[in-house]
């Protein structure tokens, strides 16, 4: 098999499913705009090749390193990044080389948050009243029908950015004052729930070969817009109805080969309600809190999925895992030494955050495992702890 991966560097955890790619028999080429010289050793010893491009977001050079890698290696087998930001790139580099996986016309199903209603809706699952934004009297005419609260987030989009929380005529007003123009939004109502996840591998017949469940303690949306830490937890064990829903709306996507992870809100009165899909890895350093939940290497079960077409497990989880972060401007009670001597039985990996993503993800982050989930709890009690 010949695999692209597309922006290889970056995250950094790309090294990790090119190593895998390579052990599994793959031969991994790569494209990006970091110097070659810059890129770590795991990463080079993946690459059979790389071709660095000055501007990721201009098609054309990417476009001629397929043409380059095609005449040197023959036909290419997969074309991935594994990261949102460059799907449509993705489906647009598959259609025009006509190579597995998502293509053109589906792509939008996957990013735009207004045309995944219908796939919910098409599996079963409730759904959040929507509507885009486009304008004052459309937005009065959604509220009149929902009342305050509201959510407006980007159409396409993830992480959160550009997403508020509208709860009078005053904000609605400063929303349309200050909206970007270029960006589509869209109006949701507002549900009173913590986000919980659907993730996993679903293999090229489209069946689920491996899944986990993450609950968020805070709304991401407020972490960004008030510049919160966050924490999260994975679950050894997966609710019935978080994956009856997940699976539901797997079947209405019909993707294959992939990562999935699905965000739902578990509401107060125990409703599960679609929230949106994002066919990529987890984020937020949840890939490792998968493997550290279930005891496996989840690169390494993606690799064998894609080059062997492997089915892996069957996986069970061992472990609770849990994520904390820290901000540098908020004023902890203890020390990074003080969570060391406290925890650091529990604390499997700690580390500072890539600065891009620390508005969601905090600037230091600790992730810790055990089979109590209350010993979690306490620890990130413990990290978040402020200064009166």
């Amino acid at each position: 098999m010949n695999f692209v991966f597309f922006s290889p560097h970056f995250p950094a955890n790309g090294a990790d499913f090119c190593d895998r790619l390579r052990k599994a028999g793959a031969t991994v080429l790569g494209i990006g705009d970091a110097p070659y010289e810059a890129l770590n050793g795991k990463l080079k010893t993946a690459l059979s090749e790389y071709y660095r491009v000055a501007d990721m977001e201009d098609y054309k050079p990417v476009f001629r390193a397929m043409g380059h890698f095609i005449h040197k290696w023959g036909r290419i087998d997969r074309f991935e990044s594994l990261n949102e930001h460059w799907l449509e790139l993705e489906a647009n580099i598959r259609t025009d080389f006509n190579i597995f996986g998502t293509k053109l016309d589906f792509v939008k199903n996957l990013k735009r948050k207004s045309r995944m209603r219908a796939f919910f809706r098409k599996g079963g699952v409730e759904t959040i009243p929507q509507r885009k934004c486009s304008d004052r009297a459309g937005a009065m005419t959604f509220i009149r029908r929902v009342g305050y609260p509201v959510v407006v987030k980007p159409d396409s989009g993830s992480g959160a950015s550009n997403t508020f929380k509208i709860s009078n005529t005053r904000e609605l007003d400063q929303f349309f004052k200050g909206k970007p123009e270029d960006v589509s939004f869209v109006m949701e109502q507002f549900i009173e729930g913590l986000v919980v996840t659907f993730d996993g591998l679903v293999n090229r017949d489209g069946d689920v070969v491996l899944a986990a469940s993450h609950r968020y303690d805070q709304s991401v949306m407020e972490v960004v817009n008030r510049d919160r830490h966050m924490s999260y937890t994975c679950f050894p064990e997966i609710s019935p109805a978080v994956e009856e829903a997940g699976r539901k709306i797997l079947r209405a996507f019909d993707v294959r080969e992939r990562f999935f992870h699905i965000e739902l809100f578990e509401t107060k009165d125990d409703r599960i309600i679609a929230l949106e899909v994002n066919m990529r890895p987890p984020g937020a350093w949840m890939t490792d809190a998968i493997n550290y939940t279930f005891d496996i290497d989840v690169y390494a079960a993606w690799a064998e999925m894609v080059v062997r077409d492997a089915a892996g497990g069957p996986y069970k989880g061992k472990y609770f895992t849990a994520y904390a972060s820290r901000k540098r401007h908020l004023h902890y009670l203890h020390s990074h030494a003080d969570v060391l001597a406290a925890h650091g039985d529990k604390i499997v990996h700690h580390q500072a955050i890539e600065e891009v993503f620390s508005r969601a993800m905090g600037h230091y982050a600790y992730q810790m495992r055990s089979k109590d989930a209350q010993a979690l709890r306490q620890a990130v009690g413990y990290i978040h702890a402020e200064k009166a």
